[in-house]
């Protein structure tokens, strides 16, 4: 398993879809269903300070114009 940090926001998202997906259907483990759940929320957590990031770099360079 890929460390979080060394992803892309785009192979984040594709991973927190497919653990969303698994967890909707319900056929995990309970073990597992946590792991995924711990997981997914990294992975949550990772995306939204990737796009808050993001967000702050566009709001700055858009005051300099």
């Amino acid at each position: 398993m890929e460390k979080v940090n060394d992803m892309s926001f785009e192979q984040a998202v594709c991973e927190l879809e497919e653990i969303i997906k698994k967890l909707e259907e319900g056929k995990l483990l309970l073990d597992d269903a946590v792991k995924a759940f711990e997981r997914g929320s990294e992975l949550r957590k990772f995306c939204e300070d990737k796009l808050e990031n993001a967000r702050l770099k566009i709001e700055f360079l858009t005051e300099k114009t």
